[in-house]
């Protein structure tokens, strides 16, 4: 993968200096973006510094001093924001916890892309779905794994757990992401890792970015295994209405066999990640119950940000 094109004076000083030697990253670490998309594709490209990295980059600028000062005032900025879009609710203690946290995630009212596929959307549509799905489904938990090492006992085994049918069972043909590339490949899309990024809307960018945010930092270790138990309480029966509206337009059976292989594991996935892995981590650490809830509004509040904007997309 390259770096991906500037969307303001911030990424367009900072890509080449990244790319070029000698490199000279003075002048450009004290620039400030002049917007939400340059802030956040420049945050795209320093978080994946810790992915893949990038085929014109140096891989020791992983850990440059002032690479990370910069990555951490743009996290900043983008962590004010998601903590500025909630409200948080009654919290639970330890023990109603999970039906508490299964009812803020049913009660969250927001746009569904699964069910305009499964009615509506032709078949342009749900290509550009792909491209736009392709930055996070390329990766998949790969950004939930940062957290595994930070967590006690009890969630480390039960986050392992699910971990192990993300990745495969051990099986690199059953590995999700690998069952996404198959399916882009079968559909006609390119499944080069990151590819799509320069085609992407802010708010694509700012929902991956937000996951690398929580599962790269220790202290919103609750935020990111709340991120979780929503993605995968919402993931199951969406997945089903993907499944019937790809059948419906005739499309490639490998992406059919993406969402039908998450059926099936996301209903079990859920229970898994509310009641036993985040169960387990606010009844050993109480006081994290609050950013749990904002990982859970967080994800769903971008999920719903993404589809209303695609959505309004395909209007125009």
């Amino acid at each position: 993968m390259l770096t991906p094109k500037p969307r303001g004076p911030l990424s367009d000083a900072l890509f080449p200096a990244l790319r070029h030697q000698p490199r000279d990253l003075g002048a450009v670490l004290e620039l400030e973006p002049d917007g939400p998309e340059d802030e956040q594709i420049s945050l795209w490209t320093l978080y994946e510094l810790h992915h893949r990295g990038f085929d014109d980059v140096d891989d020791e600028l992983e850990w440059h001093p002032g690479l990370l000062a910069l990555r951490r005032r743009l996290e900043a900025s983008l962590e004010g924001r998601l903590r500025d879009r909630w409200t948080a609710p009654p919290l639970p203690g330890p023990e109603t916890f999970a039906e508490a946290l299964f009812a803020f995630i049913e009660g969250h009212d927001g746009a569904s892309l699964a069910s305009y596929v499964h009615r509506e959307a032709d078949e342009d549509q749900v290509l550009d779905l792909f491209r736009m799905r392709s930055v996070y489904h390329l990766k998949e938990a790969d950004p939930t794994a940062w957290v595994i090492p930070r967590l006690g006992t009890r969630p480390k085994a039960a986050l392992m757990e699910l971990m192990y049918d993300e990745y495969g069972a051990g099986d690199p043909n059953r590995l999700h992401s690998h069952l996404f590339v198959r399916g882009m490949e079968a559909i006609g899309l390119r499944s080069e890792y990151g590819w799509y990024v320069d085609d992407v809307p802010l708010e694509v960018l700012e929902q991956n970015n937000a996951m690398a945010l929580f599962g790269l930092h220790r202290r919103l270790r609750g935020a990111a295994l709340g991120h979780l138990a929503a993605f995968e309480a919402t993931s199951s029966m969406p997945s089903r209405r993907m499944a019937q509206g790809l059948a419906r337009l005739g499309m490639a059976q490998e992406m059919i066999d993406y969402y039908d292989e998450h059926v099936a594991a996301d209903a079990v996935h859920e229970q898994l990640a509310v009641r036993t892995i985040c169960g387990a981590l606010v009844e050993e650490e109480p006081a994290l119950i609050d950013d749990v809830f904002l990982g859970a509004f967080s994800c769903l509040d971008l999920e719903d940000r993404v589809a209303r904007s695609l959505l309004a997309s395909w209007a125009a």
